[in-house]
Parts: structure tokens; C-alpha cells; sequence
């Protein structure tokens, strides 16, 4: 039987694909911009029919139907990083969280220590030797897809070609919807003031050749503004946006320095505006590959001069990071931060940055802390920190004592609550 044959045979509507879903699975859901809406529009429809089905899943944007509390019973969100979606279900004990490191979420899958009974994937219209792509994520979405007893195909005539170890071929899968809808979409915002001058101090720590890994939002957007006059940047990361779209169009992001996949961009998936969805598709400057080698801290490593930038919601003055909890109320995840900034400690040149502003709640709260909140989950430890930024600029820890580490983060918190930072440091010793 040709692919073609094969591919028409298991051509389904949604409904049908979603009936193999049986009480007490585990299901698999591709996130981030791949999220199938169709397809688990449909399984959240079938609430009555089955109870228990666990969802495992990264990032998932968009409305979430299935994490609505009459959901509850019947849908179980076991959430490897967790949005917007399924915040508020986590927080109100509707679902769970698995802290983990993202490089190593596919062995979970691989080794069977959580086995999938059904994975959901969205993924590209088949080429003509019958391969689907990934598309804008790949993340953890080939593990499953490899290990799933049953595997399901929403394919998106809209969803790139991502090229890269980023195919399945359509025998992999049991049921096939085909679809056509619009990729969700993250469009740029204009970077605040204290954004900008967060990106001035950290592109002041990057030097023509360097490699970058940078996530979404302000920060990374004001450092990639700020780079301007820079050459041959490397791009190795877990998530590409519209600001490295434009770098690559400037000609500052050209990869001919990088040590590992030069001339590459290297990513794990993609979230941004139609046009960087249009500018990565069948684009061979970009390889998309799953978190356990993108993130692999020993892959980031084989990048000199690997700079990676992270954020946080919190550190305190010795250094401890936490940025997937405001207190006891889980916020994001681990996702990738340890891995980059692991990776970056161990490249030759490197330099791991975590970026944060110095308030928050306008001005109101300060982010550099005498503790962490009660109930807050270090995610970087302050063994692993060595650049923390804040709009007031750079603080170095690597290798410093509590007392130093206490002075530098005190020095780039904002000045009205240095005073307070510095009477809890004197009472725990800290300064003298």
C-alpha cells in the first residue's frame, strides 16, 4: 500500500479520531502554538462518556476547555509547564504540576515512566515521501509520538515545515483529521523603559560570535534591539520569536562563528506572528529538534561563548532564584532555564544571565528579596547563578561569598528598598 493509500484510510473526522480516548488513559497534547484546539474541543464534548483520562502536556495556549471545573472527574491536566491555561485548575487542586527540567521530559516518555496510551499531535500536511513535520513545536512531541500505543494526527495546512529532526511519517499514526485554521499568534509589544536598559547592560556582555538562547517578551526583545552593530551571532535555543526573525534579516545573526551546527538556528519550537510562522517554514537556516538535545545541557555547552538569558520572579540576596512559583501559587515551570544556564556555566566564554526587573506591582514590591517567599521553589540555585541584571545593572556571584553576593544584589535592586535590603542583610549577618 502506497502512503497515499494508507493516509486516506485513516482519514476520520474529529469525532471519530477522539473515540479511541478510553477512561483512565493517558493522554499526550502537543502545546505552544502546535496546541490542537479542533481535536480537544472535541474530547472535552466526550465529558460524559469517560472519567479519569490524564492530559500531559507542556505549554498550552489558548482557551483550555478541558481544565473548566466541570471538567473535573472526567479531565486531569498532570502539567509539565504550566500557562495561563491551567493555572488557575493547578492552584485550586483541579490538576498537578511535575517540576522537571525540559531536556528531560522526552525520557519520561522513552524510558516508561509515564506512558502514554494517546498522543494528540498538530502537525504539517505530509511531503511527497509521505513525512508530516512537527511544525512549530517539537519540543517533547516526537517522544510521544514514538512511544504512544495510539497516535493521532490534526493536520493543519497552515502549520509550517519545520526542517530538522522534526518528521514522522504518516504510517506512525492511527487517525488522521485534517483541518485549517490559523496558528495562535504572539504579537510584539513596545519594550518599557527599564526593559530597554535591562537589554543595554546585557548586550554589553556580548561580544561579536557569541551563541544566544533568549525566551519571549520585553527583555529579549530590548537585547536583541540593542545589538545592533553586533556580527556573526549564533542562535542556539529553546524558542525562536519574531525578534530573531528580524536579526537574522539585519545580518546580525548569521551563525558562521557558532562551534556546534554552525549556520544553524537551533530551536525546540516557535511562537510568534504569521510572518516568523512564514519565515521558518521549509527554511533551512532553521533546525528544530526535541528538548533532549536542544536543551541537553552538554549540547548547549558545545557552543563557545554561549550566552543565556533567563528570568526570574525572584531571587534573594544570596542568590536563589525562583521563577516558576509566587509563593506556594505555581506560576510556570522549570522549563528550560536550568538547562541553558548549566549549559552557558560550562561553555568556553560562556555567560549565564538571569534578567529580571527590580520591581514589581508598579514600583510597589521589590523582586531582589531578603527571603523568598514561604512556599517559593528555587528553580536556579545560587550555586549555578553567576550574572544577575536588573535595570540598575550587573551583579557577578560566581565565586563570591555570601557578604559579596549580598552587596552586588543589593546594589542593583531599586534604590528606595536598598535601606530595608540592607537592615534584614545586617540582621542575618550578611553585612557588616
Amino acid at each position: 500500500m502506497s502512503w497515499v493509500d494508507d493516509y486516506k484510510k485513516k482519514l476520520v473526522s474529529p469525532e471519530e479520531a477522539i473515540s479511541v480516548v478510553k477512561s483512565g488513559d493517558r493522554v499526550y497534547i502537543s502545546g505552544n502554538a502546535a496546541t490542537p484546539y479542533v481535536l480537544m474541543k472535541v474530547l472535552a464534548g466526550r465529558k460524559d462518556e469517560i472519567k479519569d483520562v490524564e492530559l500531559v502536556h507542556v505549554l498550552l495556549i489558548g482557551d483550555d476547555p478541558l481544565s473548566k471545573p466541570d471538567m473535573e472527574g472526567h479531565f486531569r491536566h498532570n502539567s509539565l509547564f504550566v500557562g495561563p491555561a491551567d493555572r488557575k485548575a493547578i492552584n485550586d487542586g483541579r490538576a498537578d504540576y511535575v517540576p522537571i527540567f525540559l531536556h528531560q521530559i522526552p525520557y519520561l516518555f522513552i524510558s516508561g515512566q509515564m506512558s502514554l496510551d494517546v498522543a494528540i499531535l498538530h502537525v504539517s500536511p505530509p511531503d511527497e515521501h509521505g513525512f508530516v513535520s512537527l511544525g512549530v513545536e517539537v519540543l517533547a512531541s516526537k517522544a510521544a509520538a514514538e512511544t504512544a500505543k495510539i497516535v493521532i494526527a490534526q493536520v493543519n495546512e497552515r502549520m509550517p515545515r519545520v526542517l530538522g529532526d522534526s518528521f514522522l511519517h504518516i504510517s506512525r499514526f492511527q487517525k488522521i483529521v485534517e483541518i485549517s485554521e490559523p496558528l495562535p499568534q504572539l504579537e510584539k509589544s513596545p519594550c518599557s523603559e527599564v526593559e530597554r536598559l535591562i537589554g543595554k547592560s546585557i548586550a554589553e556582555l556580548i561580544d561579536d560570535g557569541s551563541t544566544l538562547q533568549l525566551g519571549i517578551g520585553g527583555i529579549p526583545d530590548a537585547v536583541l534591539a540593542a545589538l545592533s552593530g553586533r556580527r556573526d551571532l549564533g542562535i542556539h535555543t529553546e524558542m525562536v520569536s519574531d525578534g530573531v526573525m528580524e536579526a537574522i534579516e539585519a545580518g546580525i545573526v548569521t551563525g558562521s562563528k557558532k562551534t556546534f551546527h554552525p549556520g544553524k538556528v537551533i530551536i525546540t519550537f516557535a511562537l510568534g506572528s504569521d510572518r516568523l510562522y512564514e519565515f521558518i517554514d521549509n527554511n533551512p537556516v532553521i533546525e528544530a529538534h526535541p528538548t533532549d538535545y536542544v536543551n541537553h545541557p552538554f549540547n548547549v555547552a558545545r557552543n563557545d561563548n554561549m550566552v543565556a538569558i533567563n528570568s526570574a520572579i525572584e531571587v534573594d540576596i544570596t542568590g536563589q532564584v525562583c521563577s516558576d512559583s509566587i509563593g506556594t501559587f505555581i506560576y510556570s515551570g522549570f522549563g528550560g532555564q536550568v538547562d541553558f544556564i548549566r549549559g552557558a556555566a560550562h561553555s568556553k566564554g560562556g555567560k549565564p544571565i538571569i534578567a529580571l526587573p527590580s520591581t514589581a506591582k508598579n514600583g510597589e514590591m521589590t523582586r531582589i528579596v531578603p527571603f523568598l517567599k514561604q512556599g517559593a521553589g528555587v528553580v536556579t540555585t545560587r550555586a549555578d547563578v553567576r550574572y544577575i541584571v536588573t535595570e540598575y545593572g550587573v551583579a557577578y556571584l560566581w565565586g563570591k561569598n555570601l557578604q559579596e553576593r549580598t552587596r552586588a544584589l543589593i546594589n542593583i535592586a531599586h534604590p528606595k528598598f536598598r535601606p530595608d535590603l540592607i537592615r534584614e542583610a545586617k540582621a542575618r549577618n550578611l553585612l557588616k
